[in-house]
């Protein structure tokens, strides 16, 4: 077959997609009545200004000297290139994201071409830190595949071991896949079901690339646990499978696929052992994963982008030079029309009519009446502005037309949008709230409900801090750590994305706007398509499909 990405008279930087895998072993305890509660946080060293910057960050493990990070971190490796990557190991001590919050643990620098280059993809090298011996820290890194295939799976057991001396188990699975030293790299973990023996866990969702790379006969451990509060988690047993054995899923008759959970110290000890259980697959779907850009460039799915902006007097006099919303004579943006900027000139390329609604919130009009819902053009039977451009104007123009006045209320433009979301759940329209705000959410409440209530509706929301206030509140709508809830009913699913744009503002990029505004950009952009597939995998909708170039669709 011929290579479609192949063009002759034009260069190509050789480039492939690695997905990383992060253990550590014998780490620092830093807690007094328990164990360290460890969380990995990945950096890359911008060329340009050299200056590291955060990836990502691992899940935290609880009470475990010695973790295996379930997530990933998958990135663009290009040969060409000398990749200057950093890994920081934290004992997280607070409900917060800050890490000068938490305890440093160790730290390595290294390239991205080093671990790629090391035997059998696997790294291993000792923490530098605090003390003498900060433990190790072993990276794997490995290609991966350009299959498109999710795997859903359900598991049940029955009898298994009893661990638990006044009660019976509380059992989970984890998955690993195989590599080529033969050792294993975690790749999932079920939830615990409390006090059972016969334990039904609920379907999850992975990747054929991240469960086996693709390949249906690598092999697959399965290891079950007992969950303990203290993080000694109790070995029950395991065994062994592979995809293609999954997907053959139930038998003759109808008969689900059994297989023995081994303890094979047990088995070792005992001449009368035969199992510490059953594991018994109760369902194994296949299908195509569709991408973003699947949906995007068939045209099936059209993007609507909203801005909101933040017009309470806790921005400052506009005309004052130390006033958030403060107009340059000398035309440099503030962080407003910065951050304004930045996200919409990348995502207006996803919105065919270049139509934009532009709202404010928190003014107070000529008539004294305080909006906090209001057309940024003054027209609310059209609050649509033409390009980014059309957004700034009219941002520009309203600072001069209202008064900043107050309180911070975020729940009208959130459900403002989410009316029109509302009436469009068919899978052809998806929207993105854009809200750009210098404080604290007077409206917290209502802002949870309406973020839950929004969850379930083909939107996103995009928080971005300006100034210099205390936004730890904020990171509680971001539901990256734990699923946002309100009165007892959490989240579909995760859709908002907040971020300080004081992250990316002159310490790190010595003043250059353009930087900052790319870098902010990069960061609120990152999580929408993956909250734009939740939506459509949820309700089960398809991208139209493509034409190729014989006229077949594919």
């Amino acid at each position: 077959m011929a290579n479609v990405n192949f063009q002759a008279g034009t260069a190509a930087v050789p480039a492939t997609q690695v997905e990383i895998s992060v253990s550590c072993r014998g780490l620092r305890d830093c807690d007094t009545f328990s164990k360290s509660d460890p969380i990995c946080v990945l950096f890359t060293k911008d060329i340009k200004t050299g200056g590291f910057y955060e990836f990502g960050r691992t899940e935290m493990i609880k009470d475990n000297l010695n973790p295996d990070f379930v997530k990933k971190f998958v990135m663009n490796y290009f040969f060409e290139e000398s990749q200057k990557i950093k890994f920081e190991i934290y004992d997280v001590d607070a409900q917060t994201t800050r890490l000068d919050a938490h305890d440093f643990l160790g730290r390595i620098e290294c390239t991205l071409g080093e671990i790629v280059g090391s035997p059998s993809g696997k790294f291993e090298k000792p923490l530098s830190g605090p003390v003498k011996n900060n433990g190790q820290i072993i990276i794997r890194a490995e290609e991966m595949s350009n299959c498109k295939e999710l795997i859903k799976l359900q598991f049940r057991a029955s009898h298994l071991d009893k661990k638990d001396f006044f009660g019976k188990s509380d059992p989970y699975l984890v998955f690993y896949r195989a590599n080529e030293d033969n050792s294993y790299t975690i790749v999932h973990k079920t939830e615990v079901i409390k006090n059972t023996l016969n334990p039904t866990w609920q379907p999850f969702a992975i990747t054929a690339k991240a469960l086996c790379n693709g390949d249906y006969d690598r092999s697959i451990k399965v290891e079950c646990y007992d969950w303990d509060s203290d993080g000694s988690h109790d070995f029950i047993g395991e065994f062994m499978t592979n995809l293609r054995e999954l997907s053959r899923g139930a038998g003759p008759n109808n008969q689900y696929p059994v297989w023995l959970v081994i303890n094979p110290q047990k088995r070792a000890k005992k001449k009368k052992y035969k199992d510490s259980g059953e594991a018994i697959l109760m369902d194994c779907k296949i299908e195509i994963q569709n991408t973003f850009l699947d949906y995007i460039q068939s045209g099936s799915t059209q993007m609507h982008f909203t801005v909101a902006v933040d017009f309470t007097a806790s921005n400052g006099n506009p005309s004052s030079p130390t006033s958030l919303h403060y107009m340059s004579p000398y035309g440099a943006p503030n962080q407003y029309a910065a951050a304004i900027q930045a996200v919409g000139e990348i995502i207006q390329d996803y919105d065919s009519d270049k139509l934009f609604p532009a709202l404010g919130f928190g003014a107070r009009m000529s008539d004294g009446s305080v909006h906090h819902e209001f057309a940024l053009n003054f027209n609310p039977s059209n609050p649509y502005c033409q390009g980014i451009n059309g957004v700034l104007q009219a941002y520009h123009n309203s600072l001069r037309n209202v008064q900043l006045y107050g309180p911070t209320n975020f729940s009208p433009v959130i459900n403002h949008v989410s009316r029109f979301a509302a009436s469009m759940q068919d899978g052809k329209n998806y929207f993105v709230l854009l809200i750009i705000t210098d404080g604290v959410i007077t409206d917290m409440h209502q802002t949870m409900q309406a973020i839950v209530n929004a969850a379930s509706l083909p939107m996103s929301i995009i928080i971005v801090g300006v100034g210099d206030a205390d936004f730890e509140a904020m990171n509680v709508l971001d539901g990256d750590e734990q699923r946002l809830s309100y009165n007892g009913r959490y989240a579909e699913r995760d859709i908002v994305q907040f971020v300080p744009f004081r992250e990316f503002m002159n310490n790190h990029y010595g003043n250059n706007m353009q930087l900052s505004q790319a870098a902010l950009a990069k960061e609120v952009l990152a999580e929408i398509p993956d909250q734009f597939l939740s939506y459509m995998n949820k309700h089960n909708f398809k991208p139209t499909k493509l034409a190729n170039a014989s006229g077949q669709t594919s």
